[in-house]
């Protein structure tokens, strides 16, 4: 096999299998910190050594042999294995490191599941949180991870040294919480793999106004998450969002990477597969019961659009309605926002713009181009065109996505009939 044949298939291996054999690894040594670093250590070997001798037959179980050996190595070298027999009795390795061919299956998804949690915990911030779960779970490298968000590398790789530090340090376990804390935890994974995908729907920066991958990633993460979870109602919600959302992919964008916005787009190009997927989920969601929440009705609205063959055909009374619960769920500005888009479509543009103008002096929004984006739109409906305009320009202002830039500078231009200055 040539080398390249072989780094290829490696680090194709290495996509698939990292986060098993990271959960795996920090069962054994409950150092996430130390797990990856192991891990990093069988993929260095198996650069050094598949070129040579090919990809065994089952590369997974390949990797965990030589990660296990390792971590017993590095064991006897601090004095620990000595240790770990006195308080365990002998047979220390039949307990704590299962068979090599078993090693990737036993517990996997127990394994799995706790390292989503400790990815995800509270203790780390919401930036650091993104990080580690995608070095971790979506096994992207620090490269992929900060070109993804236009952050500089050494800022991630302090992100995720930080948060493995600080995991250590607080002696988070590497456990899934339960009972009271289950609730509090599921939220926090839940709104990580939101924030990869919405990142990816709707990026915030740079001169894309999609990252399909990172979309990829969250969906990945969240089927993950729901056949571990299954019977949560809003792990299956979130999926649904996510999927009829991702349907959209290809008609969001125009021929030259110009944003297409929902009410234009050429509903043949939404992918019927997702979509099917996305109303499977959220059947799922509705079976298993429970008091629907926030991601359940935010995928009900996805849901309503899917449904509709044509713009004019959208039940935009019932859009509101939800977005009504949506507000009573978790009240927001940013969802009042949304909910006046709704209001203004269900009844009209100057119900909708009322709703946007209570919203002219909420601190949260002072800095979010959305909100004289919608005012603008609502404005141009009315025919107060002026006021558009100038609405569009702040929006535009405000906006670091250039391709988001380029829309509303153009909406602005169309108010007065000439471009933009």
């Amino acid at each position: 096999m040539t080398d390249s044949k072989a780094q290829a298939a490696v680090h194709a291996v290495w996509r698939i299998e990292s986060a098993r054999l990271i959960a795996g690894l920090a069962r054994m040594v409950r150092d996430v910190g130390q797990a990856e670093e192991l891990a990093q250590d069988a993929l260095v070997a198996a650069l050094e050594k598949w070129p040579v001798s090919g990809v065994p037959d089952n590369p997974g179980a390949w990797l965990m042999a030589t990660a296990k050996r390792r971590a017993i190595d590095e064991m006897r070298r601090h004095k620990l294995l000595a240790r770990k027999h006195e308080e365990l009795g002998h047979g220390l390795e039949e307990a704590e490191m299962p068979d090599l061919d078993a090693a990737l299956d036993d517990n996997v998804g127990d394994d799995l599941l706790r390292l989503v949690f400790i990815s995800c915990h509270p203790v780390l911030s919401p930036e650091a949180r993104v990080a580690l779960t995608l070095r971790l779970l979506g096994g992207l490298t620090t490269e992929e991870i900060a070109r993804a968000f236009l952050v500089p590398e050494p800022t991630v790789a302090q992100r995720i040294v930080r948060a493995k530090r600080t995991l250590a340090e607080k002696g988070v376990p590497f456990e899934v919480p339960r009972g009271e804390d289950l609730e509090a935890r599921l939220a926090s994974v839940l709104e990580v793999i939101y924030l990869v995908f919405n990142e990816g729907y709707s990026a915030t920066a740079g001169d894309d106004w999609m990252r399909p991958a990172l979309c990829e990633d969250a969906l990945r993460l969240g089927r993950i998450l729901a056949e571990l979870m299954p019977r949560m109602p809003e792990v299956h919600g979130l999926v649904a969002l996510m999927e009829i959302q991702a349907s959209r992919t290809r008609a969001r964008v125009g021929p030259n990477g110009e944003p297409v916005l929902l009410l234009e787009q050429n509903r043949a190009l939404w992918d019927q597969l997702l979509i099917r997927r996305g109303f499977a989920a959220l059947k799922r969601a509705s079976e298993v019961g429970g008091v629907q929440g926030p991601y359940g009705v935010q995928a009900a609205i996805a849901a309503c659009h899917a449904r509709a063959r044509t713009p004019e055909e959208t039940d935009w009374e019932q859009i509101a309605a939800l977005y009504s619960t949506l507000m009573r769920l978790v009240p927001s500005p940013v969802v009042d926002l949304n909910r006046a888009v709704a209001f203004s479509m269900a009844y009209g543009p100057a119900v909708g713009l009322s709703i946007v103008d209570r919203l002219l002096d909420e601190p949260s929004l002072k800095h979010y181009h959305l909100l004289p984006s919608v005012r603008g739109d609502l404005l141009q409906k009315l025919g107060r065109l002026p006021e558009a305009r100038a609405e569009f320009e702040r929006a535009a202002s405000l906006t670091r996505n250039a391709r988001e830039q380029v829309l509303l500078r153009a909406r602005a231009a169309a108010c007065s009939g000439g471009p933009s200055s």
